[in-house]
């Protein structure tokens, strides 16, 4: 439980880092966002979740 706390800290930080560095910039990437068709969003999450799986699994490898 206690490197899962690490962990979800480390990725609220990456997560918060954008907002708070170039907020200006975020609004126009989520307008963008907010444009794209569902099926791309789709695409795009199924690719990051299939990065994510494929970084966890190297590093229990380690």
């Amino acid at each position: 439980m206690e490197f899962f706390l690490c962990v979800l800290g480390v990725v609220m930080i990456v997560e918060g880092l954008p907002y708070f560095a170039f907020p200006e910039r975020m609004k126009e990437v989520m307008r963008a966002v907010i444009e794209m068709p569902d099926s791309t969003l789709r695409m795009i999450g199924f690719g990051l979740m299939a990065a994510g799986l494929v970084i966890a699994y190297i590093g229990r490898l380690g």
